[in-house]
């Protein structure tokens, strides 16, 4: 992806991955007439004869491909007739190999927010990011690192949106400058909500639902989407958050308009990093390329705020014949009903109490009827319609038809 990875990779130090001669993709150096030459380092003359003392004395050495072209021969010579020196060499390669492991060139997601936290600490802002934001800034941080090396071969890889509707898997095919796009486009229904500028102008549609904004700005680009929209996209991603950090944390509760329905705008940058997050594991997908999931505070911030709507959105399939059909006892708002545990593992991990019948309700651990545990990356995936609903859950007890509606429901929270 990058001649700065390819540069990282090659200078890694410690032992040669194909042992102590030459990789067999070097060509070496060639004299006049094309044919090899010899190799400056290659071992003149006879070989060495060393005594045995000497030879284990080497084989630290030899571990660590440290050993030069004559001394490594003498020692591997040596190793093919005498057994304990060669179960020696066995286990100081084995040392060796525990104390440089291969490592992704990759930041833990998670040092970025160590770093931050640590100079916070010492030089506290004077215009703090609010915490609901802070999981948007640096999920768009993230997947701009991503991109800042991708050459034109990569912002054209095709990329397949996935969601679910209808309780049907649905696909999308686009690529990675797409994609791109079409964060910028959803994003940009905060940014109107905070009065900055739309970035699709006139082309805006009358229904503001990400699926309409995003496909008008595909239908009315001129030419395909290129790496020319990441700079607007990421533009746009500074001034959402410098906004929202402007005009401090009473804005959060401001509603952000997604046509069908609204987000307050604190859940809006969340559910706006959730996807960028999604996004960008599409994005690694296509270019064959590692991606973490966010930190564990970030996730669990993401987690809850899908287990929140979850009761609105088991309502609203219920009213349409998608959720199994229930009888009913008049539940007050706020007082107990029936629940189902929500049990995320892992990293972002939690508890959550699912009340069944009625978004008004209260989740009640006296009323469970069911208990579904889950990874939190995984629920996530679930909820962006890239896991099967059946083929989620890690575990589940109680209510049959109460943990499907549950699945199907995170599921159809997906869109494009």
């Amino acid at each position: 992806m990058s001649e700065h990875r390819h540069e990282a990779y090659a200078s890694t130090p410690g032992p040669h991955p194909y042992g102590t001669g030459p990789h067999p993709c070097d060509t070496g150096p060639y004299d006049d007439t094309g044919a090899a030459a010899h190799p400056p380092d290659a071992p003149d003359g006879p070989p060495l004869v060393l005594e045995h003392h000497v030879l284990k004395s080497l084989l630290g050495a030899w571990a660590l491909a440290a050993c030069g072209p004559a001394e490594a021969e003498a020692v591997e010579e040596h190793l093919g007739a005498c057994g304990p020196c060669a179960d020696e060499a066995l286990r100081l390669r084995e040392a060796v190999g525990l104390l440089q492991r291969p490592e992704t060139l990759d930041l833990d997601p998670a040092l970025r927010t160590r770093v931050l936290e640590s100079c916070l600490e010492r030089r506290p802002p004077r215009i703090p990011v609010p915490e609901w934001a802070a999981a948007y800034d640096a999920e768009t941080a993230r997947l701009d690192a991503l991109l800042q090396d991708f050459g034109d071969s990569e912002w054209h890889a095709p990329v397949r949106l996935r969601w679910y509707e209808a309780d049907e898997a649905t696909t999308r095919r686009t690529t990675v400058a797409g994609v791109i796009a079409h964060l910028m486009t959803v994003d940009g229904l905060v940014a109107v909500t905070l009065g900055l500028d739309d970035p699709l102008g006139d082309a805006a549609p009358a229904r503001p639902t990400p699926w309409d904004r995003t496909e008008a700005y595909w239908r009315t680009a001129r030419v395909p989407p290129t790496r020319s929209v990441r700079t607007p996209w990421r533009e746009q991603s500074h001034a959402l958050v410098r906004t929202v950090s402007f005009t401090g944390g009473g804005t959060g509760r401001m509603p952000v308009s997604y046509g069908d329905y609204e987000l307050p705008l604190h859940d809006a940058m969340l559910d706006r990093a959730f996807e960028c997050w999604v996004h960008a594991e599409d994005i690694a997908e296509a270019v064959d390329y590692p991606y973490d999931p966010p930190t564990g505070r970030h996730l669990h911030h993401i987690v809850d705020l899908a287990a929140r709507m979850l009761p609105a959105v088991l309502e609203h399939r219920r009213l349409h014949g998608l959720a199994s059909p229930v009888e009913r006892r008049l539940v007050a708002a706020g007082e107990p009903g029936r629940s189902l545990r929500l049990e995320i593992e892992g990293s972002g991990g939690g508890e959550w109490l699912i009340p069944l019948d009625s978004p008004a309700a209260k989740g009640s651990a006296e009323h469970e009827v069911a208990h579904v545990a889950l990874d939190g990356a995984e629920f996530c995936r679930l909820a962006a319609g890239h896991v099967p609903p059946l083929d989620a859950a890690a575990g589940q007890v109680g209510d049959r038809a109460a943990i499907k509606d549950v699945l199907y429901a995170a599921a159809s929270m997906s869109r494009i």
